[in-house]
């Protein structure tokens, strides 16, 4: 599978939102927009207002990583939003996992989740027939720049092998660190979508055209794949 980028909103410009988008909807795969609650992670970041304002401006798809508490709170409005893929933590949705995902299916969206690096994939092995992606955090929640964690590339591995093993077809998506690096050993893995912030764009150039091409050189320089 050819990898795709999605970008995290949350780490552009937010003063020049308008201005970016022009630019990356020319050559992304999917935007990455982080909601969170401020309670499920020290944070409060992006919201379903702002979803919505950046669906007016792209066609992109856009995937919600839902960081809340209560996730259901947040699935009806951000799918009337725009979202194309919705995607809480597995945390969050133990109770209750079945029911949201086709509650997700029902409103027209694609059904993600995700897994903090302490959740384990085999938490969410009975319904991941039902997903169209997988997020594996190889960081822990909240906040940007922080440190890869190593240990997740066996997790990628798993993910991968579990996909081939029964026929499923769900993205494998990396948040956290995706930057030359890390590429190569993220790709080597099994990962398939890569969401990139500030170290993997925006901190490579202040021209945003610029720090794209230089993404996808960097891409190909350490893993030998063009793109």
């Amino acid at each position: 599978m050819k990898p795709e980028f999605a970008v995290s909103l949350m780490c552009m410009d937010l003063l020049n939102v308008k201005e970016q988008l022009d630019i990356l909807n020319k050559r992304v795969d999917m935007y990455h927009v982080d909601i969170m609650d401020g309670h499920y992670c020290k944070n409060i970041t992006l919201s379903p207002d702002f979803v919505k304002a950046c669906a007016t401006a792209t066609d992109i798809p856009m995937d919600a990583h839902l960081m809340t508490e209560n996730p259901n709170d947040w699935i009806e409005i951000l799918a009337a939003a725009g979202a194309r893929y919705i995607s809480p933590h597995a945390e969050t949705i133990n109770k209750d996992a079945f029911r949201t995902m086709n509650r997700i299916r029902d409103l027209g969206c694609m059904a993600g989740i995700v897994l903090n690096p302490a959740t384990t994939l085999d938490s969410i092995r009975h319904y991941l027939p039902r997903l169209n992606m997988v997020t594996i955090m190889t960081v822990d929640v909240g906040f940007a720049g922080q440190p890869f964690i190593a240990e997740m590339l066996g997790k990628i591995e798993e993910a991968a092998e579990f996909k081939v093993k029964e026929g499923l077809s769900y993205k494998i998506q990396i948040d956290g660190s995706c930057n030359e690096k890390t590429f190569k050993q993220l790709r080597d893995a099994g990962a398939e979508v890569f969401i990139l912030g500030t170290s993997g764009l925006f901190g490579l150039d202040r021209d945003l055209n610029s720090a794209y091409d230089k993404m996808l050189q960097r891409y190909t320089r350490v893993t030998g794949e063009q793109v």
